[in-house]
């Protein structure tokens, strides 16, 4: 796509944001290198709404086996299981999110172990009054942009305390992945043939946050309904709209080569039925060096298609103005 064309419309210049992405996963890496929790843990909690809720989506999908669960917050209130064995992630970016803002409080009477990450604002005061480990990021982004920082540093402390194996191979490898070319020109083809449909984004269980992120993208980048969900769930029920269409859809499949072998086959099957009922399918095969490249890469390819969905449509990628008058209407 013609630079000219980009800046006419792009007019924050997130164009520059996604090409530094690789940037931020050296550095969000590099962020939580000293801290780590030497408490007993015995579950795992991550508190944000949006882009800030991103990072423990990720961090579900990439932990297979992984024997400590991991729950997310997207509340003001927090479940009633939490306790001083629980480590509480508070993420908010801006630092002023009213929900994550009453749910660290709430963490904090439970005596849960918390480290709060944002770029500043009241969770850093917050965090500084009670005392707590408070990490912060770079301003200056949308919140759903800043998944590469705000992700690797919930691995990092992680790998800090002993709860996963060694990263640093991975996340060195995975860095090099997304600074390819290849996913911008991919992601240029699959948005021409997105111009005025409806994108329903389908993957496995195991790669949900992947569907979950190309689905923010459309809504907030591309500022158009988009819609994701999983196999095998969407066979025993969502499958069935399309028998009655009423809308100009187009659905994305994201398969993962380690997929279990029953969920391919139902890709395969539901690919076609699909198709025969005149909804054109674009299929998304992931491969990469480790899943930790996989996951990342295949978020980064969405972030690419939104943004040049967004361009063919001649809306600037960056604003949320809904999203900001709704805020506006909360204070008033």
């Amino acid at each position: 796509m013609e630079e000219a064309r980009i800046k006419e419309v792009d007019k924050e210049n997130m164009h520059q944001v996604l090409k530094e992405f690789p940037i931020q996963i050296q550095k969000g890496w590099q962020l939580a290198e000293n801290i780590k929790i030497t408490d007993k843990i015995s579950k795992i909690v991550v508190a944000g709404m949006g882009g800030s809720c991103l990072p423990g989506e990720i961090l579900q999908s990439y932990v297979e086996d992984f024997s400590i669960p991991i729950f997310l917050n997207r509340d003001y209130s927090i479940p009633g299981f939490i306790d001083d064995e629980t480590l509480f992630f508070a993420i908010s970016y801006s630092g002023n999110t009213e929900e994550t803002v009453d749910a660290l409080r709430a963490a904090k009477k439970k005596n849960a172990r918390i480290i709060v990450v944002a770029s500043g604002g009241k969770m850093k005061k917050l965090a500084e009054e009670m005392e707590l480990t408070y990490i912060e990021v770079p301003s200056g982004l949308q919140p759903r942009f800043a998944y590469g920082y705000l992700f690797l540093i919930l691995l990092r402390i992680l790998q800090n305390s002993n709860l996963v194996d060694s990263q640093d191979d991975w996340v060195s490898k995975t860095a090099e992945v997304v600074r390819k070319d290849i996913f911008k020109e991919r992601a240029e083809d699959l948005s021409e043939k997105l111009l005025d449909k409806i994108p329903i984004i389908y993957t496995s269980d195991r790669m949900k946050a992947v569907a979950y992120k190309w689905k923010i993208n459309f809504n907030e980048n591309t500022k158009i309904p988009a819609f994701y969900n999983v196999f095998p769930e969407l066979n025993h029920n969502e499958m069935n709209g399309f028998v009655n269409l009423n809308g100009n859809y187009h659905v994305i499949i994201i398969k993962d080569e380690n997929d279990h072998e029953r969920i391919k086959k139902r890709m395969d099957i539901f690919k076609e039925l699909v198709k025969q009922r005149g909804v054109e399918v674009t299929e998304i095969g992931l491969s990469g060096p480790n899943r930790l490249a996989k996951i990342m890469s295949a978020i980064y390819i969405g972030d690419w298609v939104s943004f040049f969905l967004a361009i063919r449509k001649k809306l600037d990628p960056t604003p949320v103005k809904l999203v900001e008058d709704f805020k506006g209407k909360l204070v008033e």
